[in-house]
């Protein structure tokens, strides 16, 4: 429904709703957008008729107002140009492998009962974990985590491009605090809207949530056995091949290679072979050939769980990345052929270091999490000009070794 009509229809809906607007939300300085405010009457039909109660509409709105920075983030996200290094680097790393670890002792009766329910391969629901919430440390942030009924609100209301989800995913968010799994204060996600451990928009958590603990609610945010079981049904309800692997590192001969997918076996009699010299487990699955980082990096035969985890987020890096990082999570020694990184790569406690000494110097203000952003490149080009240095931004030994001489 746009403003425009929403305004002609304003009188007739306040008054058949038996409300005001100012009792919806409150006039004074702190509530100055009007259109906002309109949009917000206008929209309690259609979310009534959507099967949201007007109790639970009138109280979850009562007093919202746009959220500038859901807003912010909206118009500034920027499309994803990154080399493929930088990618994996900020997300399989040795501290998310034995954080994996850990969570896997940790919650291991757990695990065992939802791979026996789900057949979902356990360090694959940790390796989603890891890249959605950071184990649910990101859940912890005030700078990240945001009210999830005000973010939809505000981009269904501000951002065109992102309207109609955000108008769909604002419903399901009603929908969800009608059941009582979550109340509002606790309705917590990303700007838009994604939510809990495991990070499920309202749509996908209507369509998925479980309640594996047993105690009557679908609790994605504080229960780590309704999170992981959500993110097993979906892989489960998606495809999932019970105790088959994502894929496998091989390594491709000289010369030009077919298209398209072909059988284990084929690519084998192609000369395709797995980098680690060990057998593959079963030569009738059909796979497909993937260089993400060009014929000098890591090759790839992906088979159907590639796809499945896709439904999770549909880039094939995001999917390669869980695949590696529960490869390791399980026991694995990680990559045979390198990506093509231009620098000596650093540790994980190595990326830390660099950040603090940066930020000694003056020349970084963010935190010391070991993830290369802007903020950490822009500080990085930095350093590099101040002292000489190719200005690339690379977070490497080179770097580091300067930094720890000063």
């Amino acid at each position: 429904m746009s403003v425009r009509n929403t305004a002609r229809r304003l009188t007739a809906l306040v008054t058949a709703a038996g409300l005001t607007l100012a009792l919806l939300v409150p006039t004074g300085p702190a509530f100055a957008d009007a259109g906002f405010r309109q949009w917000v009457a206008g929209f309690r039909s259609t979310a009534v008729a959507g099967g949201v109660s007007g109790a639970v509409y009138d109280q979850s709105m009562r007093g919202i107002k746009p959220d500038p920075v859901v807003l912010e983030k909206a118009r500034t996200q920027p499309e994803f140009t990154a080399p493929a290094w930088d990618y994996f680097d900020n997300r399989v790393h040795d501290q998310s492998v034995a954080n994996g670890k850990a969570m896997a002792r940790k919650w291991k009766p757990w695990l065992d009962r939802i791979e026996a329910r789900f057949g979902v391969d356990r360090n694959i629901l940790l390796a989603i974990w890891s890249m959605e919430s950071n184990y649910g440390e990101t859940l912890k942030r005030d700078d990240i985590m945001r009210n999830v009924i005000r973010s939809l609100a505000t981009l269904a209301y501000g951002d065109q491009k992102r309207s109609k989800y955000a108008r769909t995913q604002l419903i399901a968010a009603l929908k969800i605090l009608q059941t009582g799994d979550i109340d509002e204060s606790h309705l917590m996600g990303s700007w838009a809207g994604a939510m809990g451990q495991t990070q499920f928009i309202p749509t996908s958590y209507q369509r998925y949530a479980v309640d594996m603990d047993g105690n009557g609610k679908r609790d994605i945010w504080n229960s780590i056995p309704d999170a992981l079981a959500t993110s097993a049904n979906l892989l489960k309800k998606n495809g999932w091949q019970a105790g088959k692997t994502w894929g496998y590192e091989v390594t491709i001969p000289a010369g030009k290679l077919p298209g398209g997918a072909k059988t284990i076996a084929q690519w084998q009699a192609l000369g395709v072979v797995r980098a680690n010299g060990k057998p593959f487990r079963n030569l009738t699955d059909k796979a497909t050939l993937k260089v993400p980082d060009g014929r000098g990096g890591p090759s790839f035969l992906m088979i159907r769980n590639f796809s499945v985890i896709k439904a999770y987020n549909n880039a094939d890096k995001y999917a390669l990345a869980v695949g590696l990082l529960a490869d390791e999570i399980a026991g694995g020694t990680g990559l045979v052929q390198d990506w093509q990184r231009p620098f000596t790569k650093l540790s994980f406690e190595e990326r830390q270091e660099l950040q603090k000494r940066l930020s000694e110097h003056g020349y970084y203000d963010g935190k010391f999490d070991g993830k290369i952003g802007d903020g950490s490149k822009a500080a990085i080009m930095a350093y590099q000009a101040k002292v000489g240095l190719t200005q690339d931004g690379y977070p490497s030994l080179e770097v580091l070794k300067w930094l720890r001489k000063q």
